[in-house]
């Protein structure tokens, strides 16, 4: 897929009549090694909602993702709006641990995050928003294998599913997008049109087992987990030192 997937792709049906205001705002951060699932999930929750989706990375390149598929951006951190509904930054470890010493990224972080309406991202997302100091007095969450890191940059740990703290919203890992997405979209166009939403997408998840937390997995499965990890959790646990040290 040379061209990469754009916004206009993402959903899967069309949006949901939302009012006669104006769309919302949204900047959806693009990045190399960038996790797919937590991009798309909130993108089909946020297109549905009838919502004006910028996918936003230094330039229109498609960028490498964990499934392979290239995805490119709409538009350029200098050419994204100024003034957005939703600021969200999606996860995946190594390319997160790259953007938190990013001071490109950051910096257009900073500025964007300072005039949001909400501030949000899924995944080890939320460390990229702790690095440009976005997290500091917030309480958070992120993947579960990293989410210990955020107290390093100033936010509180909260360990729910999502997490919403005033204009700061934030999803665990991975599958966390859509309940995420649901949430936002609850916020912002009402309870009625989340649920009609979920409803459109079939959301009514029963997965096959229970491992899809470490309270609930069997610990060799978490420990394999994390040895294999391990080297891509030092880097980012690095970055989020080096990130405090250096307000």
């Amino acid at each position: 897929m040379a061209a990469g997937l754009r916004a206009e792709a993402a959903a899967p049906a069309s949006p949901l009549p939302t009012g006669s205001g104006p769309r919302p705002k949204v900047a959806m951060l693009v990045h190399p090694d960038m996790v797919l699932l937590d991009l798309i999930g909130p993108q089909t929750v946020l297109a549905i909602a009838g919502s004006e989706i910028h996918l936003v990375w230094k330039d229109l390149r498609p960028v490498s993702t964990d499934v392979g598929v290239p995805v490119a951006a709409t538009t350029t951190l200098a050419n994204c709006p100024m003034d957005l509904d939703v600021l969200f930054v999606p996860g995946g470890l190594k390319g997160s641990a790259a953007l938190m010493e990013d001071q490109e990224v950051l910096a257009f972080m900073k500025d964007r995050g300072s005039r949001a309406k909400y501030v949000t991202s899924v995944c080890t997302g939320s460390l990229v928003l702790g690095a440009a100091g976005l997290l500091k007095g917030y309480r958070a969450t992120s993947h579960w294998y990293v989410r210990d890191l955020l107290p390093l940059m100033g936010a509180t740990l909260d360990k729910d599913r999502v997490v919403i703290d005033r204009n700061r919203l934030t999803g665990g890992g991975v599958t966390a997008g859509i309940d995420f997405g649901l949430h936002l979209a609850s916020l912002m166009g009402g309870e009625d049109l989340a649920k009609r939403i979920q409803l459109l997408i079939e959301y009514a998840p029963k997965p096959p087992f229970n491992s899809g937390e470490p309270e609930t997995a069997a610990k060799p499965l978490v420990d394999a987990v994390l040895a294999a990890r391990e080297p891509l959790i030092a880097a980012a646990r690095a970055a989020a030192q080096r990130a405090m040290a250096g307000r």
